[in-house]
């Protein structure tokens, strides 16, 4: 089963993939990205088995990489990775704020480091 893997609903659809853009309608998670595709692992060189990928900054963010295939899940594994998306969000809070990965926050950033 195909699913979102920040919320875990189900992507249903007559199509084998998901366009680039297309999103999850309860939780506008991109799904044609890094986390729901079949050779993403953190463990492998470039999160990704594939050996001659593109670097991706943006894991979760949507992606135009060819070799994207959407994994199949088991229903709790979406659900699981929502609460640890929440986890790190409450985490972030304690230690200082919510990250902020915007182009604002980009800016706010660089202005602060300068170059």
């Amino acid at each position: 089963m195909k699913r979102c893997h920040k919320c875990g609903k189900e992507w249903v659809s007559d199509k084998r993939q998901p366009g680039v853009k297309e999103f999850c309608p309860d939780c506008t998670a991109y799904f044609h990205c890094c986390k729901n595709c079949r050779f993403h692992d953190l463990r492998a060189h470039n999160q990704c088995f594939i050996p001659n990928t593109e670097s991706v900054a943006d894991r979760i963010g949507c992606n135009f990489c060819d070799e994207f295939e959407f994994k199949d899940t088991s229903a709790d594994s979406g659900r699981n990775e929502g609460k640890q998306e929440k986890a790190r969000d409450a985490l972030s809070e304690v230690l200082g704020g919510k990250v902020d990965r915007t182009e604002e926050g980009r800016g706010a950033f660089d202005k602060l480091f300068g170059d």
